[in-house]
């Protein structure tokens, strides 16, 4: 026998049975998941990586006495408001909005 030639097969016969498509599953999952949920993912893992971020930088500042986190123009109280935000707000941009609120306001008082 050659490559050439086809493979001659012991023929079967046909029943309706073995014709039809198998039944379909409840659930079917395509080769790529969608691109929202991928989206999805994507934010909250940047979001988790970014408050992590935050805790890493400012979260030992606390340790510190007031007065040293005044030297660094911090507030203890700042921090703490900070690190319990939401996670879908930026907690380093918002301690920074309120450092420079306050950095206006005292350049009122004096």
């Amino acid at each position: 026998m050659s490559q050439y030639e086809p493979l001659h097969h012991h023929s079967q016969p046909t029943d309706t049975k073995d014709s039809t498509p198998p039944p379909q599953p409840d659930f079917y999952m395509p080769a790529m998941p969608p691109l929202g949920l991928i989206n999805a993912i994507e934010t909250l893992l940047h979001r988790y990586l970014r408050r992590r971020r935050f805790r890493q930088r400012y979260l030992p500042l606390l340790a510190h006495d007031d007065h040293m986190l005044e030297d660094m123009n911090h507030r203890r109280d700042d921090i703490r408001w900070a690190s319990s935000l939401p996670l879908k707000e930026d907690a380093e941009q918002a301690l920074a909005q309120r450092r420079e609120k306050y950095k206006v306001e005292r350049g009122r008082n004096c």
